[in-house]
């Protein structure tokens, strides 16, 4: 299985970590083991937080580009997205541990989250632009965590931020040599001493553009994504280019 579950502090946190290295890449088979294991959780009513972790050096290199390419990006998108919305609707708390590289899908996923903690080797980026395509996730989270100026600008540069310029500009929550202490830290002096139902209310309280969102806006991005860009040329020549190592020939 791409992703290996622990259970910690008496069934109170649920640990996701990917387990595909070198570069942890959330395609179909490790957006599927994401969803059982979030499937699973439904009823865990002790649970209080869950943590998305990568094996190895890195968080994510990001989602499949060969699943990003025409014939296959339907059926990608939509089961990218109902990650989401499965993670949103389990309402509970979410945290994200990120190390190295933390990129397009990965980057949506640990910004979606909570709370980041990162360490200082973590690099975050959506350069999906670079591929002549761009993240609806992210087009989402950024703002609610860094603004909207700078969101745009990431979204439509690919602008690559190391550890703790994200922690200074509010992308990850704190930046720490040891990332995974910190969020333990966190957890043991907050959340641990909370209700867990009250804190599944409040969470969904504090959550409520970010669930709403999803029900409305992500369907107009996904129309925006499959219907108005991969009518395009340059989305498939874009993919078509990272995969054969060349440098892509936009049509205009």
């Amino acid at each position: 299985m791409p992703v290996r579950t622990e259970t910690l502090f008496d069934g109170a946190v649920e640990r996701l970590i990917f387990d595909a290295s070198p570069g942890n890449v959330l395609d179909g088979e490790m957006v599927r083991a994401i969803r059982f294991e979030l499937q699973r959780l439904e009823d865990r009513r002790e649970l209080r937080l869950v943590v998305f972790e990568g094996a190895g050096r890195h968080f994510s290199f990001g989602a499949s580009v060969e699943e990003h390419l025409p014939g296959r990006v339907v059926t990608m998108l939509r089961h990218f997205h109902d990650m989401f919305r499965d993670l949103e609707s389990l309402q509970v708390p979410t945290a994200a541990v990120v190390r190295g590289q933390c990129l397009g899908g990965g980057f949506e996923l640990a910004t979606w989250c909570g709370q980041v903690f990162c360490d200082p080797t973590a690099v975050f980026a959506v350069p999906e632009i670079e591929l002549a395509v761009f993240p609806p996730i992210a087009a989402i989270s950024l703002p609610w965590r860094i603004g909207g100026s700078r969101a745009t600008r990431m979204i439509i540069t690919g602008e690559r931020v190391d550890g703790r310029r994200a922690a200074d500009l509010g992308l990850a929550d704190i930046c720490d040599d040891d990332p995974e202490a910190a969020l333990f830290a966190w957890y043991e002096s907050s959340l641990a001493r909370m209700s867990p139902s009250a804190l599944r209310i409040a969470w969904s309280a504090a959550r409520m553009p970010m669930a709403r969102a999803l029900t409305k806006e992500l369907d107009e991005l996904e129309r925006l994504y499959l219907i108005k860009l991969m009518a395009l040329r340059d989305p498939a020549e874009g993919l078509s280019a990272f995969i054969e190592k060349r440098a892509p020939v936009w049509s205009s």
